[in-house]
């Protein structure tokens, strides 16, 4: 007996699930066939069934003839068995899945959704800004390392970025937009840029092979780099050191001004950046600046430049990006779309 049971456990997954739904509607019909009267329709015979080979046994029936009961204490040796070898095989899959998930194996299914390549402590701080001011937004992190290093609700592909399998596990031609962050293990500022820009090159290649629009924002440490991630085709760039390096002028030169930016770069306090639609009924920036403004918010630029105030006659263009500041509650209920 117990060498069969070790055969049935090492029989294929789908053998196994074919041979447990055999047993289980032929003993129902069985038991209805042999005793009508205890199960007067194949549903009882199911019913009872059930709840035998899954070891419940309510006791609410149960056979009442010789070849009722000889036939149930076959199903008390076999039907239990295999359903209890079918319940291990479910849970070593669901073990199985969630190792794999764990360890970035699996494809992600996720639509318009944002990925991160590069596990920094600025990509986590990155999308638990974002995660807090949408809970419900959907963040693919891809890296190279075993096993996911996030403890927040993200999907995890591992592997190499700049290989299209890894990039297409994480469905990037879905993707709403792909970040960049520059590898800090890699101490000299233009290998860690030509990383980042091979990893930008990929994305950007797979984009236009398959004819798609992905929006792509690079972390790089060397503002010499910025032609030739322009000249890859990235949309945005953001400078690591040399950012932080500007802040601090800023600061000496105007004590106070950080915590001005610390608030415009963060959505979890104070007044924030938000984009918005441009409303048919605004011709020009005056007309946008006073309604926005009568709404409890100000225009700061249209995507491109900061001199809105110097702009006011002009005609908004119909590509135009809107940004505005304002807090959120001031943004959800008088300009958030939907």
């Amino acid at each position: 007996m117990q060498r069969l049971f070790k055969s049935i456990s090492k029989t294929n997954n789908f053998t196994i699930v074919l041979i447990s739904i055999l047993v289980i509607v032929g003993s129902s019909f069985i038991m209805h066939l042999l005793e009508p009267d205890t199960f007067p329709t194949f549903f009882e015979g199911l019913w009872w069934t059930m709840t035998t080979v899954t070891t419940v046994g309510y006791g609410d029936v149960s056979p009442a003839t010789v070849p009722g009961k000889t036939f149930a204490m076959f199903l008390f040796i076999f039907g239990i068995g295999l359903i209890g070898v079918l319940i291990g095989k479910v849970v070593n899959l669901l073990s199985l899945y969630q190792r794999l998930k764990e360890e970035g194996k699996l494809s992600s299914k996720k639509t318009n959704h944002y990925i991160f390549v590069g596990w920094t402590e600025k990509t986590e701080k990155a999308m638990a800004e974002i995660l807090e001011d949408n809970p419900d937004v959907a963040i693919v992190l891809v890296d190279s390392k075993k096993t996911n290093p996030c403890d927040l609700e993200v999907d995890y592909v591992q592997g190499d970025a700049s290989e299209d399998a890894v990039l297409l596990k994480a469905n990037v031609l879905e993707a709403k937009s792909v970040t960049i962050f520059s590898d800090d293990t890699i101490e000299d500022a233009s290998l860690s840029d030509g990383k980042t820009l091979l990893v930008a090159s990929s994305v950007e290649r797979l984009s236009n092979i398959h004819n798609r629009s992905i929006y792509t924002i690079v972390e790089i440490r060397k503002e010499k780099s910025i032609p030739n991630f322009a000249h890859a085709n990235v949309d945005e760039f953001v400078l690591s050191g040399e950012t932080a390096s500007r802040l601090i002028a800023k600061a000496t030169l105007m004590n106070g001004s950080t915590h001005l930016f610390s608030q415009l770069t963060s959505r979890v306090h104070g007044d924030n950046i938000y984009e918005i639609a441009a409303d048919p009924a605004w011709s020009t920036y005056k007309q946008a600046f006073h309604d926005i403004l009568e709404k409890g918010a100000t225009l700061l630029s249209n995507g491109k430049e900061l001199d809105i105030n110097r702009r006011l006659d002009e005609k908004i263009p119909k590509d135009a990006k809107l940004y505005i500041i304002c807090d959120k509650q001031t943004y959800e209920s008088k300009f958030k779309a939907g």
